[in-house]
């Protein structure tokens, strides 16, 4: 695998970089950089990491985190 960039919500929010059979996030956009740098087995565990991370975030963006999945 090489680079690849994440989408969350049809945005753009990173990239993920292939390391020792993991994935590292590299965060591009503010509302995740609280996750930049995490490890992550699979892409689906990532989105829900940022699924999780966002629902916390901020109130105002439940309906957008609930509709991006």
């Amino acid at each position: 695998m090489k680079k690849q960039m994440v989408e969350f919500g049809g945005q753009p929010v990173g990239i993920v970089v292939p390391e020792n059979g993991r994935l590292r996030f590299v965060a591009v956009k503010f509302h995740v950089h609280a996750l930049d740098g995490g490890l992550y087995a699979t892409m689906d565990e990532l989105r829900a990491a940022i699924r999780d991370h966002l629902s916390r975030w901020s109130g105002d963006d439940q309906g957008r985190v609930a509709a991006a999945g």
